[in-house]
C-alpha cells in the first residue's frame, strides 16, 4: 500500500547541483513517489544568499539557518551539496542526531572524516549514502559496495576528474600547451577560476581515498594518498608518449600489494597504451577500470561532473535511503574489517619513462646505464638523439620500485654529462 504522508527532505546548498536536485524532485515527483512507495517533499532549502531568485523553489522554503533546518526533527533525509569540511561535517552529524539520514556529494569531507561520519550514522541508526561524491553520474560506489561485495577487488584504475582529462585530451589531440588547454577549459566552463584542486590532483586524491577504502574494506584517508599534479606535463611528453604508442592521463590508482598485506593509493600523470580502454576517454568524461578476482575486468564510463549528472547520482541515493526509511532499515554501511596498512609511494612498482638532457659525446650512454644497474633498475629501451654537443636520452625501464627509481634519478643528476632531467613519467595499464 502506498503511504500518503510524504517523506520530508532538507536540501543544504542550492548551487549548480542543488538546484538540479530540487528541479528533478519537482518535475519527477510522480515517478519518485511510485519508485519509493511514498511521496517526497522538499521541506527546506538552506542557502547563503536568500535574496537570489531560484526558479521553481518556493521562497518560503529558503533559509540561511541550516542548523535549525537539520534540527527540526520532522526531516527524514538531508541532502548535503554545500561541500567543504565545515559546516558540512557538523550539519551532517547534527542531522543524524535529530533523526535524519544523509545523502552527500562531499568528497573532501568523506575522504578526510569518512570513518567518523559512518560511526555517527551507525550510532543513530541512520544511512549515509554518497554515490555523487565520486565520478558524478557514473554508478560506482554502489557496485563496489554492494554488487562486488562477494568478490575480491585487486585494483581500481581511473580518470576521475573531468577538468584534467579535458586539458590532457586537448594537449594530445591538438598539440596545445598546458596553459593554452587550461585557458580553453576555463572558457568552456570545465575549469574553475582557480583550478588548483583539479590540476594539482587534490580532487582526484579525495576520490581515490574513498574508492580505495570501499574496494579494499580498509581505512584510507586523503593524507594516505600520494598526489602529483599535471601542471608540468608538456607537449614534448605527449610526443614521447606517441612514440611509445601511448597517451597521458591523470590517473587515480588504488591497488593491493602483490603479497596482499597492504594497499596503495596514488594520483599522478601516467602514460597508458593506446589500446587500453582508458586511453579513449575523451573530453571531460570520467572512466574507472576495476579488476576483481571473480568478475574480471569491469569498465564504468560517463559524465563525471555537472549539475544534472551529479544530481542524478544524488537522486538515486535519495530513492534508496527513502526506501530504507519506509522499511525501517538501513543500507550497507562502512566496511573496514581488513585493517590493511597503506604502503608509501616508495614501495610502488611500475615502469618509468625518463627523459634526460645529456652531453652528446661517447660514453654517456654507458655512464647512464651503469647508474641504473647500480640501483637495481632494469632498462627496457633507450633512445638517443642530438647534435651540436647536446643530446636527449630517453630511457624506458622494466618494472621497478619508486624508491629505487628516485635513487637512480638522484645519482643521474650528479653526473657531469647529464645536463638535466627533462621529465619522469610512470607507465601504467600494461
Amino acid at each position: 500500500m502506498m503511504r500518503t504522508r510524504p517523506l520530508k527532505v532538507a536540501l543544504l546548498g542550492c548551487g549548480v547541483v542543488g538546484s538540479e536536485v530540487a528541479r528533478i524532485m519537482t518535475t519527477h515527483a510522480d515517478d519518485l513517489t511510485a519508485r519509493i512507495g511514498a511521496p517526497v517533499e522538499l521541506a527546506g532549502v538552506a542557502v547563503r544568499r536568500p535574496s537570489k531568485v531560484r526558479e521553481g523553489i518556493d521562497p518560503a522554503l529558503v533559509t540561511t539557518d541550516a542548523t535549525a533546518l537539520v534540527k527540526r526533527g520532522d526531516i527524514d533525509v538531508v541532502v548535503e551539496v554545500i561541500g567543504g569540511i565545515e559546516p558540512a561535517r557538523t550539519l551532517i552529524t547534527t542531522a543524524f542526531e535529530h533523526g535524519a539520514s544523509v545523502v552527500s556529494a562531499n568528497k573532501a569531507l568523506l575522504a578526510q572524516d569518512g570513518a567518523a561520519l559512518h560511526a555517527a550514522a551507525v550510532e543513530h541508526g541512520r544511512d549515509l549514502y554518497y554515490e555523487a561524491a565520486v565520478a558524478g553520474a557514473i554508478p560506482l560506489i554502489r557496485p563496489l559496495r554492494e554488487s562486488l561485495a562477494g568478490d575480491k577487488v585487486n585494483r581500481v584504475l581511473g580518470i576521475v576528474n573531468g577538468t584534467t582529462n579535458f586539458i590532457l585530451d586537448k594537449m594530445d589531440s591538438t598539440g596545445a600547451g598546458y596553459q593554452e588547454a587550461l585557458d580553453e577549459a576555463t572558457a568552456l566552463g570545465y575549469a574553475e577560476a582557480d583550478p588548483t584542486a583539479d590540476v594539482e590532483g587534490f580532487d582526484a586524491a579525495a576520490k581515490a581515498a574513498i574508492l580505495a577504502g570501499i574496494a579494499f574494506h580498509t581505512r584510507v584517508r586523503l593524507d594516505d594518498v600520494y598526489r602529483e599534479g599535471m601542471t608540468e606535463v608538456t607537449s614534448a611528453d605527449f610526443a614521447s608518449a606517441k612514440e611509445m604508442g601511448c597517451t597521458i592521463k591523470l590517473l587515480a590508482i588504488c591497488e593491493r600489494a602483490a603479497d596482499g598485506g597492504s594497499v596503495m593509493a596514488r594520483v599522478h600523470p601516467a602514460m597508458i597504451p593506446l589500446d587500453h580502454p582508458l586511453a579513449s576517454v575523451r573530453g571531460a568524461y570520467n572512466a574507472v577500470f576495476v579488476e576483481a578476482e571473480a568478475a574480471g575486468q569491469l569498465m564504468f564510463y560517463g559524465p563525471g561532473a555537472g549539475g544534472a549528472p551529479t544530481a542524478s547520482a544524488v537522486l538515486g541515493d535519495l530513492v534508496a535511503v527513502c526506501r530504507n526509511k519506509l522499511a525501517g532499515s538501513t543500507g550497507p554501511g562502512d566496511s573496514a574489517y581488513t585493517r590493511l596498512p597503506v604502503s608509501p609511494m616508495g614501495d610502488v612498482v611500475t615502469r618509468y619513462h625518463i627523459s634526460l638532457d645529456v652531453a652528446d659525446k661517447p660514453g654517456v650512454l654507458a655512464q647512464v646505464a651503469t647508474v641504473f644497474a647500480e640501483h637495481g633498475v632494469s632498462i627496457d629501451t633507450v633512445r638517443q638523439s642530438g647534435k651540436d654537443g647536446e643530446a636527449s636520452l630517453v630511457v624506458v625501464t622494466h618494472r621497478a620500485a619508486d624508491a629505487a627509481l628516485t635513487g637512480t634519478v638522484d645519482a643521474l643528476r650528479k653526473l657531469d654529462t647529464v645536463r638535466g632531467v627533462a621529465s619522469i613519467m610512470r607507465v601504467e595499464g600494461e
